[in-house]
């Protein structure tokens, strides 16, 4: 027997003020592991409109869930997930320490309008401890939280030791570096006793990755201790690409180390 138009309102009613009851009894009574107190991580939730009728409605937390998907997905660990540029510090420092963060910011400003086109990269280059992998992490956390964009940290000597480790996920590891969205490669060719680390297969590999990107229009953030120059004299192929994609928002570090590598600081106090 078919229900009244009366019954079935009177039902809509019904659910919708249990399912108020139950939203206010999760709010005093809220489990430990869930985020948002309005959807219950449901990322949704169903209210009743002006014409009485429930709709599902989409919660404001579901940004807030895509970018704890996009940190959790990229590598980037706890500690420099917490990475910003309110944390880092410019006042006494060098002018070209004031210019690496200004580069990063305008970055960050730009990276709608540049984002495919192909000088759509930053590279920070230089003096070891003055803030590049800072500013870079600051940067890659900014893309995710503003606007959605994936990010992919790469630690350049941890990254190819893991590859190395585990040869039977190179391909898929090495095509998601090819396609990530925003590929972030931490200290290129960082030196050992003097040498940058740079062998026939880390070369191979990197001028793959960077090829494929410099063909696609996908950005790259690099920080490297090493000068377009030298990294031109390692790879002419590889160089040449890194300075056409970064060329807009570059910035050499170079001086004296007691004043550029914050992890000296106090140590020339007493010389």
């Amino acid at each position: 027997m078919s229900k009244s138009i009366a019954e079935v309102l009177q039902q809509l009613q019904n659910r919708v003020q249990t399912h108020s009851l139950e939203t206010e009894l999760a709010g005093s009574n809220q489990r430990p592991d869930v985020n948002c107190t309005k959807c219950e991580d449901r990322l949704g939730f169903i209210y009743r409109n002006e014409d009485g009728i429930e709709v599902w409605r989409k919660c404001d937390c579901i940004n807030q869930f895509r970018v704890r998907k996009l940190m959790k997905s990229s590598h980037i660990t706890e500690e420099f997930k917490r990475l910003s540029f309110k944390s880092f510090i410019t006042e006494g420092k060098p002018q070209i320490i004031q210019d690496a963060f200004e580069c990063a910011m305008f970055y960050g400003r730009d990276f709608q309008e540049i984002r495919s086109l192909r000088g759509n990269s930053v590279a920070l280059l230089g003096q070891p401890g003055a803030g590049k992998t800072h500013l870079l992490t600051a940067l890659s956390n900014a893309l995710m939280k503003r606007y959605h964009a994936p990010v992919l940290y790469f630690p350049f000597v941890e990254g190819f030791n893991d590859l190395r480790d585990d040869f039977n996920a190179l391909e898929e590891k090495i095509g998601h570096m090819k396609r990530v969205d925003v590929l972030f490669i931490d200290d290129l060719f960082k030196s050992a006793a003097g040498k940058p680390r740079a062998t026939d297969w880390t070369i191979e590999q990197m001028y793959a990755v960077i090829n494929h990107r410099y063909l696609n229009h996908l950005p790259i953030l690099i920080s490297s201790e090493l000068t377009i120059g030298e990294i031109t004299s390692i790879d002419e192929a590889l160089g040449s690409r890194i300075y056409e994609m970064c060329r807009s928002y570059m910035v050499l570090i170079r001086g004296d180390k007691k004043q550029l590598n914050h992890r000296l600081e106090g140590m020339f106090d007493d010389v």
